[in-house]
């Protein structure tokens, strides 16, 4: 075969090829070892579902081999510090509830870093409402039925962490309807939803996404919804808002943030490759069907998006008085 033949057939070989590649992933210098995920949670919640969804595919699109690692403690703070720690080796990001780790600054008053200063952001992935769910025992089935309920008996209602975004979305209806539960804290939101299964706590506000396969098993009963309307996938389950807390809205929100010294050019690659990963039919559909929805922003939004979850949840925070050493 002559060059120039080979060179044509070559370059047609390579344009049909072209379609198939996500658009980040020509190669480049980075990444030049396998990347760790930083989950800084328990397996099973919302935040290790969507890692574990994205790891294969982004390891494929990477040529790299991409791990998942859970790292949980302190309300995510622990594996976000070791993401912080890992700002020399460049090729570890953390994929969290980043509203939550905005309440961070706020509640803890020693905390190891600063969100804000030690980590940039990379990219927003997705947002699932949380949902109020109770033990099947439990009488009540509207906000109002459980507010009176806990006036008369005791219920316990789990929360994965004191200062953590259901916690405070607990509060803030709590506050708005004078409900007298009591807070029983974890260390992430799949054991809050085991022990409420169980019976050991009553109540449970939490992600949807980490909640709904329970809840479609009968396990959990839901009560309401955290969005300011109803959504499509639970089109009877009634939101928080029209239950009597007017305009109340809540959730989480999982995006990828890593070490401030993360090159820009690393960071919009990787911004863009994941966001093409959520956006692949099977995926966002195996994700809507479980309650998350496909929210993606680039680095520049997410920061911006940050910033002002920041400011909101310290004014929250300061109305509860919830510190934390």
């Amino acid at each position: 075969m002559n060059p120039s033949k080979r060179q044509f057939l070559g370059g047609a070989a390579a344009l049909c090829l072209a379609p198939w590649l996500p658009a980040g992933a020509q190669p480049s210098g980075w990444p030049t070892r396998p990347v760790r995920i930083i989950v800084p949670y328990p397996p099973g919640g919302s935040s290790d579902i969507i890692a574990r969804l994205l790891a294969p595919r982004l390891s494929e699109a990477l040529s790299q081999t991409v791990v998942v690692e859970n790292k949980p403690g302190a309300n995510g703070n622990l594996g976000a510090g070791l993401v912080v720690q890992a700002a020399g080796e460049g090729h570890t990001v953390l994929l969290c509830d980043v509203g939550a780790l905005a309440i961070s600054p706020s509640v803890y008053t020693k905390l190891s870093f600063d969100p804000s200063k030690d980590l940039r952001a990379v990219g927003m992935l997705a947002y699932s409402p949380h949902v109020l769910a109770v033990h099947p025992d439990v009488p009540a089935r509207t906000v109002p039925e459980l507010v009176a309920l806990s006036r008369k008996q005791r219920l316990n209602f789990a929360v994965t962490a004191i200062g953590s975004a259901p916690h405070l979305a607990a509060v803030a209806v709590q506050q708005a309807t004078g409900a007298q539960w009591e807070y029983v804290p974890y260390k992430g939101g799949s054991q809050a939803v085991t022990d409420t299964i169980g019976g050991q706590t009553q109540i449970i506000m939490n992600g949807l996404l980490a909640t709904l396969p329970h809840i479609r098993a009968g396990k959990l009963r839901p009560i309401a919804i955290s969005k300011r309307e109803r959504m499509q996938l639970v089109p009877d389950l009634p939101t928080i808002s029209e239950q009597g807390v007017a305009g109340f809205e809540s959730g989480t929100w999982q995006g990828v943030m890593a070490p401030a010294t993360f090159a820009d050019p690393v960071a919009e690659r990787l911004s863009t490759l994941m966001a093409q990963i959520v956006n692949q039919p099977e995926v966002k559909a195996q994700l809507n069907e479980q309650g998350a929805e496909i929210v993606t922003r680039n680095p520049a939004e997410l920061a911006q998006f940050f910033a002002g979850e920041r400011a909101r949840w310290a004014t929250v925070v300061k109305s509860t008085d919830i510190r934390l050493d």
